[in-house]
C-alpha cells in the first residue's frame, strides 16, 4: 500500500516524518512547493508537483490542512482519482461538512475517514497523539498500523464525523480552560505574586491543574509564546463548535465567550502565536496599578 500526505504545516510536517521514519510514507506534497522540497531532501521521500499526482501514486492518502476551505478545495481537487483509495483527513473543520465530502467520495468509489489529534507539536515528536477516527470501520482497520506511527492511541470512534465531534468536545473544554488560566495568572501577577510562585500553584499544588496547565503556564512565566498549537486555529475550532451548536440544540456559553478571548488576541496581532497567548488580552487591558 502506497501511502501519501498532503499538507506539511506545523503538524503535517512532523507527523510525516514520523511516518517517512518508518518506512510508511511515499511521497508528500504541499500547496507551498518549498517545504515539500525541503521534506524530500530530509527524508528521502518522493515530492509530487500537482494534487492529481500525489493520489495517482497513492491508495491511502493522509490530509493534514487548515480550515474548511482547504479542506473542501483539495478533495475536490482529488476526488475524480478517488476510486479505491482511502482519503484520512486528519484535520479539524466542520464535522457536517466532513460527512458530506464523505457521501461524495464514496459516490465516486472512494472512501474517506475523519481523524482528527489531540495533542501538540510537541506531542508529534515524542508519539503521543491521540487519533480519534469517524468512517466505516473496515477503512479504519486498514489505516490503523499507519496512523499508529505517530501516536499513542488510535481510537475509532464511529460513523462519519464521529472523530470530528469527540475532538470538538476536547477542544470546547480546552478553549475555556486556557482563557480561565490566561485570566487567573493574570490575577495572580496583577496581585503582587512572582510568576514563580504562581507557575507552582497552578502546576503543582491546584486541584484544577493539568497536562495543559504543565505545558502552557511556564510559556507565561517566560512570555514564550512560540507555537504549538495558533490561537488562529483555537478561533477556529471555536467558530466551527458554535456553528455545530445550531444544529444539535445545545447550548455553548463558555466556548462563546471564550472565541470573543481568542478574536480580541488576534486583534493584537496574536493570530500565529501559540493560543495561550491570549493571556495577552488581560494583561494589557487590566487596569495598571496607580
Amino acid at each position: 500500500m502506497r501511502v501519501g500526505l498532503i499538507g506539511l504545516g506545523i503538524m503535517g510536517y512532523r507527523i510525516g516524518a514520523n511516518l517517512a521514519k518508518e518506512g510508511k510514507l511515499d511521497v508528500v506534497y504541499n500547496r507551498s512547493q518549498d517545504k515539500s522540497e525541503k521534506f524530500s531532501k530530509e527524508f528521502g521521500v518522493k515530492k509530487a508537483s500537482k494534487l492529481e499526482d500525489i493520489i495517482k501514486e497513492s491508495d491511502i492518502v493522509l490530509t493534514m490542512l487548515s480550515d474548511d476551505n482547504a479542506v473542501r478545495a483539495v478533495i475536490s481537487e482529488i476526488m475524480p482519482y478517488s476510486k479505491g483509495k482511502i482519503i484520512v483527513d486528519m484535520s479539524t473543520i466542520s464535522p457536517r461538512l466532513s460527512i458530506s465530502l464523505a457521501k461524495l467520495m464514496e459516490e465516486n468509489g472512494g472512501s474517506m475517514l475523519d481523524a482528527p489529534v489531540i495533542g501538540t507539536s510537541i506531542m508529534v515528536e515524542q508519539k503521543k497523539l491521540i487519533i480519534m477516527v469517524g468512517g466505516k470501520e473496515e477503512n479504519f482497520n486498514e489505516v490503523r498500523s499507519i496512523l499508529e506511527s505517530t501516536s499513542s492511541n488510535v481510537i475509532y470512534m464511529g460513523k462519519n464525523g464521529a472523530g470530528l465531534y469527540a475532538k470538538l468536545v476536547n477542544n470546547l473544554l480546552l478553549g475555556a480552560y486556557v482563557v480561565a488560566m490566561g485570566e487567573a495568572f493574570n490575577f495572580g501577577v496583577k496581585s503582587g505574586l512572582d510568576k514563580s510562585q504562581i507557575e507552582r500553584v497552578l502546576t503543582k499544588l491546584s486541584s484544577a491543574r493539568s497536562p495543559t496547565t504543565e505545558l502552557k503556564v511556564p510559556k507565561l512565566v517566560s512570555g514564550d509564546y512560540s507555537t504549538q498549537f495558533a490561537t488562529k486555529h483555537m478561533r477556529k475550532d471555536l467558530e466551527i463548535i458554535q456553528g455545530e451548536s445550531i444544529y444539535n440544540g445545545s447550548i455553548v456559553p463558555m466556548s462563546s465567550l471564550a472565541l470573543q478571548f481568542y478574536r480580541m488576541a488576534e486583534s493584537l496581532g496574536l493570530s500565529e502565536e501559540d493560543f495561550c497567548s491570549v493571556y495577552e488580552v488581560f494583561n494589557k487591558l487590566s487596569k495598571k496599578k496607580e
